[in-house]
């Protein structure tokens, strides 16, 4: 199991999303990355669905890094309930727990990876 799956089954901060609901818009300052709990999230830019998040995954980590705007928006698939964590948290996260800082940069790689193949 992964530390990302481990950490998100004890994070308090619940916010919980109806089906398509808009969780985060392009464009947005970044106040919470979000890990997904229960459901399915898609990540939409420009109207076109890039690809779609489950359980154990992780939206809206870049804006947390690097304090740019939302570079995508984040659309509830299905009702879901998502662990929300502000960038304070973020940063113990990844001081107390590296494999957590690891695994963050690994789901961007495979973004990144999943965007370049789109183009």
């Amino acid at each position: 199991m992964s530390t990302v799956i481990r950490i998100l089954q004890h994070e308090p901060n619940e916010k919980r999303f109806a089906a398509g609901e808009t969780i985060i818009e392009v464009g947005q300052a970044g106040e919470y990355m979000y890990g997904i709990k229960e459901g399915e999230v898609d990540v939409v830019y420009n109207g076109k669905v890039l690809y779609s998040v489950g359980p154990g995954g992780l939206v809206g980590e870049l804006a947390l890094i690097d304090e740019g705007p939302r570079s995508a928006s984040i659309v509830a698939k299905t009702d879901c309930v998502l662990a929300a964590i502000d960038q304070k948290r973020f940063l113990v996260l990844v001081q107390n727990t590296p494999y957590f800082a690891i695994d963050v940069m690994k789901i961007m790689a495979e973004r990144l990876r999943m965007t370049t193949a789109l183009l």
